[in-house]
């Protein structure tokens, strides 16, 4: 049996591990998960010290086109209560969010037609001029590069598109076929067109999705690799009641927080989220990834109103709250584990 810990000190020196190893760190518990996560945490502070970026989430809409197996708001969720925003109505969570000190809004939504790279467009340059020293993150599904493109122009700084996961196999068993199926192609070919146009790409994975193997793990641990995104967000699949997956397990927490570690320990100035998901599955689950390495929090500034609307999964925490609350209630957690919010866009940056 191999050493962990040389094992963990070789994927900090190389940024690399032979496939049976990563195997091996995925499944760490005990002392030896203990050093996985203490050695991210420490990467993670030699570049980001206890500095913790907060991005601003207004989730405007919760209509989707799409029909993904694991989603609760798939198109064919008829109990779904559906919501659109109004441009007012996201400028005024961003004049919230800026008093409260974000500097990063991203808007997030389902991959919803009735928004036009037109009306998109003047929503992005609004925000810019209003808010000029703040970046704008956008979270939109797959759109053509010609879309992309525009919206680049107007402003949008970054954008994130999860892969899912990097098995064609794998993808294909998330979605519903049909002629126009998703594909992992496209998926792959949106993001690879994001890094081409200049924003800070983000992607990403659940784990312990449905038919989710380790090696579909290591596979996007590859992906990654050659993608080389400036954020990764990983989160545990929770199920949803109204979706083919209603009756699935949920992803674990100790195999989210390795492979948080592991990527922190891959490329140790990634923006790395310590995601809602982690905070619904265990109610220190936020605190515990950046203790493993992740740097990023993402509180939610959308009115309750529709907070309690848009549900991808089960039992999501803070649907309630407002943003003020949200705000105040992450810079407490992060304060009791000695980590600070700063006031800051946050923005990716080589070393």
């Amino acid at each position: 049996m191999k050493n962990l810990n040389n094992i963990i000190t070789e994927l900090k020196l190389q940024k690399n591990l032979l496939r049976e190893d990563f195997k091996l760190l995925l499944t760490a518990n005990g002392e030896e998960q203990k050093s996985l996560h203490k050695t991210a945490r420490e990467t993670s502070q030699e570049v980001f010290s206890n500095k913790i970026y907060m991005r601003g989430l207004i989730e405007f809409t919760n209509y989707c086109k799409n029909d993904c197996y694991y989603c609760g708001i798939r198109k064919s969720n008829a109990e779904a209560s559906r919501y659109r925003m109004t441009k007012a109505e996201i400028l005024e969570r961003c004049k919230s969010g800026y008093e409260l000190g974000f500097r990063t809004f991203v808007l997030q939504g389902g991959e919803d037609p009735y928004y036009t790279d037109e009306m998109l467009c003047d929503i992005v340059k609004s925000i810019k001029c209003d808010y000029s020293d703040c970046a704008i993150t956008l979270s939109l599904g797959e759109r053509s590069y010609e879309s992309l493109k525009l919206l680049r122009v107007a402003g949008a700084d970054r954008y994130l598109l999860r892969q899912e996961t990097s098995n064609a196999e794998h993808y294909l068993s998330l979605h519903p076929q049909s002629p126009n199926s998703m594909t992992l192609a496209s998926r792959q070919k949106c993001l690879f067109a994001l890094k081409e146009l200049g924003y800070q790409l983000g992607c990403g994975f659940m784990v312990g999705s449905p038919n989710q193997t380790l090696d579909h793990i290591i596979d996007d641990f590859a992906f990654i690799k050659e993608l080389d995104p400036a954020m990764v967000g990983i989160g545990p699949f929770i199920p949803h009641s109204k979706t083919p997956f209603a009756n699935e397990l949920q992803g674990g927490l100790g195999l989210t927080l390795n492979a948080l570690a592991i990527l922190r320990l891959m490329k140790p100035n990634l923006l790395l989220p310590a995601t809602t998901a982690l905070g619904t599955i265990d109610s220190s689950g936020r605190e515990m990834g950046v203790l493993a390495g992740a740097n990023v929090v993402m509180p939610n500034l959308s009115p309750p109103k529709f907070r309690e609307k848009y549900l991808l999964y089960d039992n999501k925490i803070c649907v309630g709250d407002g943003p003020s609350r949200c705000s105040n209630c992450i810079r407490g957690r992060m304060k009791k584990i000695g980590y600070e919010i700063v006031e800051s866009r946050g923005d990716y940056v080589e070393i």
